[in-house]
């Protein structure tokens, strides 16, 4: 197994879908649906869409099948991105090596943008949940990751715990739920649809959330904005709590590693995975 061929084919076949379906997004007034296409299409790793399709090849699904699950869970995350960057919540000017949505379309606008992806996402969702009851419980699913049990109660203690003083207990709360919820959802929905173990599954992307977060905070610490194409050094400056505000640089290096080899452990419970155990590294690895 390639893992770079593999990965290149899940994100080609999701962008040339992705393309398609920004392209019948045909709303009035157009700067709405041009202000949507625009964060929908400036690229990014993908991420959580190449999980879903990986987890669903793991499992013995077609990946192909499932394009409309997984542009739902793309506009989620994008329209968190869009609110995210906004000068009331993490006041970033730049997001995928381009200018944040609002600092193109105006605030205003960002905030409409943000809210159509979320609504655009509950429409795709309804559809897909017509179809028989596994299909019904994926999207009930990530309906429950994106909410206030998910990535919003995450997000306000984010926000939270900029203005006041917090520990690793509610670091844990932040990273579980602002970012694990978004990872843990494409892992928990495949195996939802393939009727499968899910306490296994709800493990490996736990797992895998605390790592993609870990890495996150370490990369605005020593990252490069080239590579990054966002603001670096902004969770220091705001006052953001993290992983190296609580436990420093060089043991959060260490908390990172442990977290990619419980990855690994959660990996095993699922019956072992090369393409998945290769994006586990991946993800500990990364510079952007």
């Amino acid at each position: 197994m390639n893992f770079r061929k593999q990965y290149e084919e899940y994100l080609n076949f999701f962008e040339t879908r992705l393309k398609h379906f920004c392209a019948e997004l045909d709303y009035r007034p157009p700067v709405l649906a041009e202000s949507m296409r625009y964060s929908l299409l400036s690229g990014g790793k993908r991420v959580r869409p190449v999980l879903f399709f990986g987890m669903l090849e793991h499992y013995g699904l077609d990946y192909k099948a499932e394009f409309t699950l997984a542009a739902a869970l793309e506009c989620i995350h994008t329209y968190s991105l869009i609110h995210d960057d906004l000068p009331a919540m993490d006041n970033d000017d730049f997001r995928r090596g381009n200018p944040s949505n609002h600092k193109v379309f105006g605030e205003a606008n960002a905030i409409l943008a943000g809210d159509a992806l979320l609504s655009e996402a509950c429409s795709l969702l309804l559809g897909e949940g017509g179809k028989d009851g596994r299909h019904l419980r994926a999207a009930q699913y990530l309906a429950e990751c994106a909410g206030p049990k998910g990535m919003i109660a995450g997000q306000s203690a984010d926000l939270l715990y900029s203005e006041k003083e917090g520990d690793a207990e509610a670091l844990a709360f932040i990273y579980a739920h602002k970012t694990g919820r978004l990872l843990k959802a494409p892992v928990v929905m495949a195996a939802i649809l393939a009727e499968r173990d899910i306490a296994a599954a709800e493990r490996f992307g736990s797992e895998l959330g605390n790592l993609f977060q870990l890495t996150d905070d370490l990369l605005d610490e020593k990252g490069e904005r080239s590579k990054m194409g966002k603001t670096p050094g902004k969770d220091r400056k705001e006052n953001k709590l993290t992983c190296v505000r609580i436990y420093g640089a060089d043991e959060a290096e260490l908390l990172a590693d442990r977290a990619a080899a419980n990855c690994h452990s959660a990996l095993q419970n699922l019956g072992g995975d090369e393409f998945l155990a290769a994006l586990v590294d991946f993800v500990r690895q990364r510079d952007n």
